[in-house]
């Protein structure tokens, strides 16, 4: 019998997840993606990876977007509770550097014009063991 912290044979999970915030992150992602394409987003790719550049540009965006003539990377956090803090807390002003340059190297990897790029944020939290609470921020910088 396998052991319970073990990923079944032939997945690999990626060092230091969690399996459940693995499982967490995915349904937020689902859920922030069907919140958007309910308010004009159109959603093009879900976890999109910049190949690594000469720039040493790495990262992966949660989705990328159009929404009102703006390409839109979307970074999602989901939380079980606020027990450890809001989820756009653990948005750090690296982070959105990162994001912001991830953005624009998919609009030039899909010849996209990269001034027309923004990034938003979406909260998920399962607060008070309800549904999901969802807010959105555009245009973070």
């Amino acid at each position: 019998m396998r052991a319970p912290d073990r990923p079944p044979p032939g997945r690999r999970r990626r060092a230091g997840r969690c399996p459940v915030s693995e499982g967490l992150g995915a349904r937020g992602e689902l859920l922030a993606a069907a919140h958007l394409e309910a308010r004009g987003y159109r959603v093009l790719e879900r976890n999109w990876r910049a190949r690594p550049s000469r720039d040493g540009l790495r990262g992966e965006a949660d989705l990328v977007a159009e929404h009102e003539g703006w390409v839109v990377v979307v970074e999602v956090k989901t939380r079980s509770s606020l027990r450890y803090g809001h989820p756009f807390e653990s948005i750090t002003r690296q982070k959105i550097v990162r994001l912001h340059r991830l953005a624009a190297a998919w609009a030039r990897a899909h010849d996209r014009d990269p001034r027309v790029v923004r990034v938003d944020a979406v909260a998920i939290t399962f607060a008070h063991g309800g549904g999901p609470e969802i807010e959105v921020l555009r245009q973070i910088q």
